[in-house]
């Protein structure tokens, strides 16, 4: 069982940044993708971003392209999502999930592990 620990959500205005980190309990490395999805109060789980044991394979959802950037450090078992020029409509509980299958991908349901979330309040 991994154990997902996300960390850094808060209250920021628009346009500002927040950096989110993901805590994993076991070896990242073995976890082959890693990603970032959100949901928001009365909407579906949504990517944000995912992508490989080296992120040089990456997905990430419409609305956070050229904004959102995922990497993740495997030594330290840690994922990383930086969201600049934040707007109002990313307010959302963002969702830490992993899998150890091979192949990346942006549903869900495919993703074997969650932490709890952590919230990101974007004000206007």
């Amino acid at each position: 069982q991994v154990q997902l620990v996300e960390s850094g959500g808060g209250l920021v205005q628009a346009g500002g940044s927040l950096r989110l980190s993901c805590a994993a309990s076991a070896r990242t490395s073995s976890m082959y993708a890693m990603g970032w999805f959100r949901q928001a109060p009365g909407k579906d789980r949504e990517i944000v971003a995912a992508c490989n044991w080296s992120c040089d394979f990456t997905v990430y959802g419409d609305s956070v392209k050229g904004r959102f950037t995922i990497s993740r450090h495997n030594a330290k078992n840690t994922l990383y999502l930086q969201m600049n020029t934040l707007e109002p409509e990313d307010t959302a509980v963002y969702l830490c999930a992993a899998r150890s299958r091979v192949g990346l991908s942006a549903r869900p349901y495919e993703y074997d592990f969650w932490g709890q979330g952590t919230q990101v309040t974007v004000s206007s």
